[in-house]
């Protein structure tokens, strides 16, 4: 379709366009949007796009298509303009890639770009972005089989365990998923009720870890907990299989400021009442309502690496909390990728780590491989797509002497 068809009169009303460099290279991309629009969309340069969307005529536009390839990324400034036209008139905009670059791609998602579908598109992947960007988050329908179905009961007094990582990538979301699953299915007969609530509210990824999708209603619940029941508050979660009750981070990313120490203690609150196990996964970020989790945890878990940045926000943790009369010892250190039995040489790296830090590394989490990154890719637990794992062993073992402590206490409690 020629860039003149835009402006045909006699043609059907036009809600999309495609804008490109020369969109005969991308011929799968005029496959799909005929197959999805019809008639009913047209092709621009970057240059005559940029001109377009100033003029009236463009207000009738649902979305915009920008397919580029790496020989584009030279034009990324008037790319960006072209976005910033469209998100002007609040046209959304789908970036569809060829062999781009990472920084470039990011720089466009940051202009506006509302979805992103590599090229060559994947079957039915250009209809399912045109459907997500043009439904409204709220419309978007919770399959049933990830509505919890759980009743609130308001009697528990479940155990508390956060999760904090001392540097990215030290595993502290992976742990708080699996350890939650692995809680979760423990038991056949009588299985604990288990809650992971991600307050990673900036970059959370659990729903990604299990592939769930994320809600508007999770904002909504933390921009007003005193207004919070426990049927809003089961609303607001999705569930895993139907054994695992999450709440995901928000849609967008806002900030860590946004909810106060209260608002974190009423879901806490919330969510022990009605759960036997409640999984936090923490921000990296010290925050106002950390102290909050940290003095409710029962356990506070803190995921290193045997690296120096590891030891360094360790030791400043350590300060930071021992100068303001906060429960360090509250903190259990795990080590992920660790040393294997016979590796003597790293053995000894972990022990000089633990006395110069003055700290007791109480858990060691093997290196359990590409499968770890496999499994979340997936949106599975280990114990579901790799249940032979070493890692996954290790994390199942920590469940289960969680779980054994904890049942000796109400035992103990009971007697």
């Amino acid at each position: 379709m020629s860039s003149t068809a835009l402006l045909k009169s006699e043609s059907p009303a036009l809600v999309a366009c495609t804008v490109s460099r020369d969109v005969q290279i991308f011929d799968l991309l005029i496959e799909d949007m005929e197959a999805a629009l019809g008639e009913r969309w047209g092709d621009l340069s970057f240059l005559d796009a940029l001109s377009f969307l100033r003029q009236t005529d463009a207000a009738d536009l649902q979305f915009i298509a920008v397919a580029m390839d790496h020989d584009d990324e030279d034009n990324l400034e008037q790319i960006a303009a072209v976005i910033g036209a469209a998100k002007a008139r609040d046209i959304k905009v789908i970036l569809i890639t060829e062999d781009v670059s990472p920084s470039a791609l990011h720089q466009l998602l940051r202009e506006g770009g509302d979805e992103f579908v590599p090229y060559p598109l994947p079957e039915n992947e250009l209809a399912n972005a045109i459907e997500r960007v043009l439904t409204p988050p709220a419309e978007l329908a919770i399959a049933p089989e990830l509505q919890t179905k759980l009743r609130a009961t308001g009697t528990h007094d479940g155990v508390l365990i956060a999760v904090h990582g001392m540097a990215g990538g030290t595993g502290a979301t992976t742990l708080a998923v699996n350890l939650a699953w692995e809680l979760a299915t423990i038991e056949k007969d009588n299985p604990p009720r288990v809650c992971l609530l991600d307050l990673d509210l900036q970059c959370g990824s659990a729903s990604t870890y299990l592939d769930l999708p994320r809600r508007e209603a999770v904002l909504e619940l933390l921009s007003d907990t005193e207004a919070m029941d426990s049927t809003a508050f089961m609303q607001a979660l999705l569930s895993f299989d139907q054994k695992l009750h999450v709440l995901t981070a928000p849609t967008d990313m806002i900030p860590l400021d946004l909810i106060s120490a209260g608002d974190v203690g009423r879901v806490l609150e919330m969510a022990r009442t009605n759960f036997d196990y409640v999984i936090v996964d923490m921000p990296s970020t010290m925050v106002e309502w950390s102290q909050t989790v940290l003095e409710a945890a029962h356990v506070y878990f803190a995921t290193l690496e045997l690296d120096m940045r590891s030891a360094q926000n360790t030791l400043r943790l350590k300060r930071a909390l021992q100068s303001e009369d906060l429960p360090f010892d509250k903190l259990r250190f795990v080590l992920n990728r660790a040393p294997g039995f016979t590796d003597l040489s790293g053995k000894a790296r972990v022990k000089r780590l633990g006395e110069s830090l003055g700290i007791l590394i109480e858990v060691q989490l093997p290196d359990g491989g590409k499968q770890v990154a496999q499994t979340g890719d997936h949106g599975t637990p280990l114990g579901v797509n790799a249940p032979k794992n070493t890692m996954r062993k290790e994390i199942a073992k920590l469940a289960a002497s969680v779980h054994a402590v904890n049942r000796a206490e109400n035992a103990e409690a009971k007697g």
